[in-house]
């Protein structure tokens, strides 16, 4: 991490996305005791954050590997982090994207494992095994409650692993993985597909869930020997909502200005969908469906609408209401898109700017 000026927080242009380097790095710590202490491998989704650095303070604090969404941020992982263990929990499709998976297991020392919840994929990460001359990993992906990708029965996972064992040479059935885990189904569904395959002589080496607002109920459940998680580096206003964190938690503050009060109940910031994302995807209470954030100054003012470059408060339930030129501080709802919206996010200590992080991985989406 590159030393920074030191600059005051309220000193800078807005809109600028802050992170309390106390409250991350002790989110980072935390997570990996508390998994240490559940005899759990614990391994992060940089997604959330998509900075080398970052990643590399999660390895140093103990993680078993890391986990990418998708090649190209493998790829950035692997070279400036020099991470040597990922998964990406992701159907591998197509045949450029299987010769880029071919040059990950190329690299010295890189462990690449990868998601399949088809033979078509499995096939896939088969080929890249075959033109790279090793073996690959293969989690196959359940649906244990989620609705999204996975095979929803256990009958279709063995279908799928006895398939994988015929055809397959060159991948390497690691075990099961779903998200989000859920507490009665993820269990029930691990060991009743754990049985089948170990009946037909498959035995699964892991099985991986994974989710922040989940992850401090985990302990304890059947089955379960890994958990992903990323959100929970930064924390969000989802997080918040889903009560698997608090405010001192939340390391991601984004700061706007007002720049516009148009009516008593309405105020203007300068922070928009190109700032935030209006990324709809919630997992709080009822009443986070209706605002993208939390202002840390005025709590009951609403985030309600984006522009491009507009954000609308919504100031009806404020007894104090912010000014012209004044700054707030707010978390978002999202931490993860809001990342993937700049080319560099700010490390605070003390109301001092004294980083800069690149995010290299931005917009690694293929």
């Amino acid at each position: 991490m590159d030393s920074f000026s030191k600059l005051k927080v309220t000193e800078c242009e807005t809109p600028i996305v802050t992170v309390d380097l106390d409250i991350m790095e002790r989110n980072i710590r935390r997570e990996q005791d508390y998994f240490d202490g559940l005899g759990l491998k614990f391994r992060p989704h940089v997604k959330t954050h998509k900075i080398p650095e970052l990643t590399r303070l999660q390895l140093e604090a103990g993680a078993a590997g890391i986990c990418c969404q998708k090649l190209s941020e493998a790829e950035v992982m692997a070279d400036e982090a020099g991470a040597t263990d990922i998964f990406i929990p992701y159907n591998i499709v197509g045949p450029k994207k299987i010769q880029r998976l071919a040059g990950l297991l190329e690299r010295p020392g890189l462990v690449m494992t990868v998601g399949a919840d088809s033979l078509d994929a499995a096939l896939a990460a088969n080929e890249a095994g075959r033109l790279a001359g090793r073996s690959v990993g293969v989690m196959i992906e359940c649906d244990t409650g989620g609705k999204r990708a996975g095979l929803s029965s256990t009958e279709a996972v063995l279908e799928l692993a006895l398939e994988i064992k015929r055809q397959c040479e060159m991948v390497d059935l690691v075990g099961l993985f779903t998200f989000p885990t859920e507490l009665t189904q993820t269990p029930a569904f691990f060991s009743e597909a754990a049985k089948k395959l170990e009946d037909n002589g498959i035995v699964p080496r892991m099985f991986s869930g994974g989710g922040t607002p989940i992850q401090w109920q985990v302990g304890g459940l059947p089955y379960i020997t890994e958990h992903r998680a990323g959100t929970y580096i930064f924390n969000d206003k989802n997080t918040l909502g889903a009560g698997a964190c608090t405010v001192d938690d939340c390391a991601m503050r984004v700061i706007c200005t007002v720049v516009s009060r148009p009516s008593e109940t309405r105020a203007i910031i300068d922070g928009g969908s190109k700032v935030f994302s209006s990324d709809p995807w919630l997992t709080g209470p009822a009443e986070a469906k209706y605002t993208f954030g939390l202002v840390l100054e005025y709590p009951e003012a609403v985030l309600a609408a984006f522009s491009e470059e507009h954000g609308t408060l919504d100031l009806s339930k404020c007894t104090e209401r912010p000014k012209i030129g004044e700054q707030l501080t707010i978390i978002p709802n999202h931490c993860c898109t809001t990342t993937n919206m700049h080319d560099q996010i700010y490390g605070v200590r003390d109301g001092e700017i004294v980083r800069e992080f690149k995010i290299a991985a931005r917009g690694k989406v293929w």
